[in-house]
């Protein structure tokens, strides 16, 4: 597999849950052991806490910094290499195993509804009483106009129980 297909991978984990597709190429600890994780890498040989360990190696990132870059990356698959197969130069095999799977999975995530009760509560020719008022036939909520009990007093800026409109002085 190519450099180009690692980096790919690289930065799909790298962006996974960052919030936005410019996140920077730049891996954290987490991350790269969800992408062993994820790629079912782990044996009884290799574990994350190996991976771990190799991370924070001086080869791979400095001691003050908490990610690492594709350089650093590749370092450490170097390493994990070494450790899972027992030799350095089948990192070609390791990168092949990551360049064949998928990108980060979401285990876990919410999932829509399939029992239907969404369409059920968001279906507006079914409110009955006030709410029934607060949407047009098209299902178009009506905004403040909706609203039965509406206040007028509050609208010019008094609360309900002030009984003193227009009795200030209207110079000041």
């Amino acid at each position: 597999m190519s450099d180009e297909e690692l980096k790919t991978v690289f930065k799909s984990f790298c962006a996974f849950g960052a919030g936005s597709k410019d996140a920077q190429p730049e891996m954290d600890n987490a991350k790269f052991a969800k992408l062993f994780r994820d790629l079912k890498l782990y044996d009884k040989k290799f574990t994350s806490t190996d991976t771990d360990i190799i991370f924070n190696r001086p080869e791979v990132k400095n001691k003050t910094e908490r990610k690492i870059r594709f350089e650093g990356f590749k370092k450490a698959l170097e390493l994990c290499a070494e450790k899972k197969y027992g030799n350095k130069d089948d990192v070609q095999k390791l990168i092949d195993k990551i360049c064949g799977g998928k990108g980060p999975a979401t285990v876990g995530a919410t999932k829509q509804s399939k029992t239907g009760g969404v369409d059920r509560m968001t279906d507006t020719s079914k409110y009955t009483g006030s709410h029934k008022e607060r949407f047009d036939e098209g299902g178009k909520g009506k905004g403040i106009e909706g609203r039965v009990d509406r206040d007028e007093k509050a609208a010019e800026g008094y609360v309900g129980g002030y009984k003193g409109k227009d009795t200030y002085d209207k110079k000041h």
